[in-house]
């Protein structure tokens, strides 16, 4: 599976086009009130994709094991300092409502907190390269 995000900015225009293989649609972040940039920032994003995958998750692992979800509610906190350094205290708590035992959903919760790809990506730590910059003068 390739994924891959794209944003384009100018001042009061804020673009997002996200792609997974060939499934490709658009999501909407407004830009910033005061001039350029993005109303959210990567923090806010980084968070958001932690509680999506594993939201995402819980329903995929769920269908496994013949659980029907009826909600699914995750909140992904931490803390950022000076500019430059990574997150610290990252942390996330769900809530997990569904047709089993308290202890049949905490074990599918469990479960997909060790299989979560944005989890995993953070936790081994996977470099990040800037391949380019293309640099256009006018």
């Amino acid at each position: 599976m390739k994924i891959s995000a794209l944003v384009r900015n100018r001042e009061g225009e804020h673009q997002v086009r996200l792609r997974t293989n060939d499934n490709v649609h658009t999501l909407e972040i407004s830009p910033k009130p005061t001039g350029s940039g993005s109303s959210v920032n990567g923090g806010e994003l980084l968070f958001l994709a932690l509680s999506t995958c594993y939201c995402n998750d819980i329903y995929r692992e769920a269908a496994k094991r013949g659980i029907r979800i009826q909600s699914v509610e995750v909140e992904v906190t931490g803390e950022f300092g000076a500019e430059g350094e990574p997150a610290t205290n990252v942390r996330y708590r769900a809530k997990i409502e569904a047709n089993a035992s308290e202890e049949d959903i905490r074990s599918l919760g469990l479960e997909t907190d060790r299989l979560t790809e944005i989890q995993n990506t953070l936790r081994v730590g996977t470099r990040v390269t800037l391949d380019e910059i293309d640099a256009v003068s006018v």
